[in-house]
């Protein structure tokens, strides 16, 4: 194969794999005042990250908190700012 085709096959691969996510580590448990968070998204699991949680954001900055499956403070926390959000 001509070595041009190869190079050109490798760069549309490389272009096609995605783009790198920011991912949480790791989850803090501490419990966050819902009038604090601005908004949040669920973070899944073999989608891209290696654990599941809840990445909420809050002054500005980004915090991981546990997935909200099981987690019923986290999913009140959720509730509390989709209320908001439709206001």
């Amino acid at each position: 194969m001509d070595p041009k085709v190869c190079v050109l096959l490798l760069l549309l691969f490389a272009a096609l794999s995605g783009v790198p996510q920011d991912c949480c580590l790791s989850v803090a448990q501490k419990r966050l005042p819902a009038k604090q968070v601005q908004s949040y998204k669920v973070q899944e699991a073999g989608k891209g990250c290696d654990i599941s949680a809840t990445v909420v954001q809050v002054k500005g900055r980004m915090l991981c908190l546990p997935h909200p499956e099981g987690q019923q403070w986290v999913q009140k926390l959720m509730r509390i700012v989709d209320q908001r959000q439709q206001q």
